[in-house]
């Protein structure tokens, strides 16, 4: 989608924020990190190792069913802080509203943040009044789409068939789907967690490696708790497991993001265990401060 060279301050902006017609999202960055082979352990700010191999964290703000144009302000102060080194350092990706995809990718443009949305239909076009199309997505400037979150699948009642189906309208709209899985704390209380990530992972994920997955576990979404470290770290050695397992070597190049009440106060040690990814974050990135905060302990 080409951009012309004349900006424009749409009426309802923020005021000073200038965006471009028809601006589009720049590509997801490779999430490989130019790392020598031999580093087989990250160490992040605060000297904590963590085994990574060369995955380039990605930290990913799922804004959900907030933000009208006024939170493009919000935007902007994301982008200036997501400097040279941080860029080096990380990806940064903010999925917003489908009302927002448009106008955050022109405010994002040449500024490195890719920006994604939170859901899409299976088909391409067709007669599914109120839903939305990967395809039109990525032609309103979106990079990546969440598919298969909690919210989706409780609210919704999505199967893990569904989400496949989805995850795979993104990849065919060359955009990368981030699949989201987690148990509820029923679950967990019940010793199933494992059980009920193998088979959302058997289920939702197409059969392409071109992903990324987000492990969430559903009590832990907007409720201030996490799982501990221990948990963490078991729950993303299982999943890398079934990753390689069924992608190979390509397996175990997929990001795994971990997602539920990520904080600054939190995000160091979380984004230190093994595995770890990075982070699809909620509430904290609605906030520039605080998303960066997120971003300066990767």
């Amino acid at each position: 989608m080409g951009r012309l060279d004349r900006p424009i301050q749409p009426a309802r902006l923020p005021a000073g924020l200038k965006v471009w017609i028809g601006g589009s999202s720049p590509p997801m960055e490779d999430y490989h990190s130019p790392k020598p082979p031999h580093l087989l352990a990250r160490t992040n700010r605060n000297g904590r190792a963590n085994r990574m191999a060369a995955i380039k964290p990605l930290i990913a703000g799922n804004w959900k069913m907030n933000g009208t144009t006024a939170a493009l302000a919000e935007l902007a102060s994301m982008e200036a802080g997501y400097d040279q080194a941080m860029r080096v350092r990380l990806n940064m990706l903010v999925c917003v509203p489908a009302t927002l995809v448009s106008a955050a990718a022109t405010v994002a443009l040449n500024s490195g943040v890719t920006i994604g949305a939170q859901d899409c239909h299976a088909k391409p076009s067709g007669a599914h009044t109120g839903d939305i199309s990967a395809e039109m997505l990525a032609d309103a400037g979106a990079s990546a789409i969440i598919v298969g979150h909690s919210e989706r699948r409780t609210d919704h009642g999505e199967t893990d068939e569904q989400v496949r189906a989805k995850a795979e309208a993104a990849l065919r709209a060359h955009l990368k789907p981030i699949v989201c899985i987690g148990e509820t704390e029923a679950q967990r209380k019940s010793g199933e967690t494992l059980a009920v990530l193998k088979r959302q992972l058997a289920g939702s994920l197409p059969e392409s490696a071109a992903i990324v997955v987000a492990y969430e576990p559903v009590w832990a979404i907007g409720t201030g708790l996490t799982p501990t470290l221990a948990d963490i770290a078991e729950a993303h050695a299982f999943i890398r497991a079934e990753l390689a397992a069924r992608f190979g070597e390509a397996g175990s190049a997929i990001p795994i993001l971990y997602g539920g009440s990520v904080k600054p106060a939190n995000a160091a040690e979380i984004l230190a265990v093994a595995d770890v990814n990075g982070a699809l974050v909620g509430g904290a990135s609605l906030k520039a401060t605080d998303f960066l905060g997120i971003c300066q302990a990767a």
